[in-house]
């Protein structure tokens, strides 16, 4: 008798009577502790998971985009050295629209053109004519070739953005967690697992949303940078070739 009695003083005791709200009136999945989240964090919650998507999706399309452009470069690049003219080089130019050193060769063509058509050929002085002309087209090029970069770095600097403001925009989240336990330990007088679980798993959840968006990016970003170095190296490189051409074809320099 003695023993059933302490049996049920036990079992009904204010500290087991906590425990065992404590383990039902906490919920450990992901689902429900965003759902259990405060406004305010659902909102920065949803906020860098959009930032996320958007990423990712930058980054598929950016690996795409710099595939596809290295073998549409690599094939001009072998076929340009092996045609004997640049009018046979401008004619098949639409089969390497994908690739930046077309468009480079297209700005230098038709920036010859222009030289060919204007009153600047007609000129008896063919000193400069080679000064202007070259000048006019050595222009061109360049543009050309900073235009073909700023395109190839379109959209990095959302990932850019990302990769820095995404972990401050969690722990803005994280601190407002904590805030919430605080807030709950004060209004409950108490200090227990069911108390203080919600705001602590919001603010940690927080945390984690927010690396998991900028990690990806920040690699993301610097692995596209360079590559995109390396692009304007082979763009420069070309430009440079393409003028040697032009030199010894159109304006005579031997």
């Amino acid at each position: 008798m003695i023993n059933q009695l302490f049996h049920f003083l036990f079992l009904y005791s204010p500290q087991a009577l906590a425990a065992s709200s404590a383990h039902i009136g906490v919920k450990a999945g992901v689902l429900d502790a965003v759902l259990a989240a405060s406004l305010p964090v659902q909102f920065l919650l949803l906020l860098l998971l959009a930032a996320s998507v958007m990423s990712w999706a930058i980054i598929y399309a950016k690996l795409r985009q710099f595939q596809s452009m290295q073998i549409a470069n690599q094939n001009f690049s072998d076929f340009f050295w092996k045609a004997k003219a640049l009018e046979n080089v401008h004619n098949k130019i639409d089969e390497y629209a994908s690739g930046n050193l077309s468009k480079v060769f297209v700005a230098g063509y038709n920036e010859l053109q222009r030289i060919a058509d204007s009153n600047l050929a007609k000129q008896s002085d063919s000193e400069n004519l080679k000064l202007s002309g070259l000048d006019n087209l050595e222009r061109a090029i360049q543009k050309s070739i900073g235009t073909e970069v700023s395109h190839a770095e379109s959209k990095l600097n959302f990932l850019a953005t990302t990769g820095s403001t995404a972990p401050f925009v969690g722990l803005l989240g994280t601190v407002i967690g904590i805030m919430s336990s605080f807030s709950n330990i004060a209004s409950s007088g108490s200090a227990s697992l069911a108390v203080v679980a919600p705001g602590i798993a919001e603010a940690l959840f927080s945390t984690a949303v927010g690396l998991f968006a900028a990690i990806p990016a920040v690699v993301a970003y610097n692995y596209f940078i360079g590559r995109i170095r390396k692009i304007e190296i082979d763009l420069n490189n070309f430009g440079s070739d393409f003028l040697n051409v032009t030199k010894r074809n159109f304006f005579g320099d031997k």
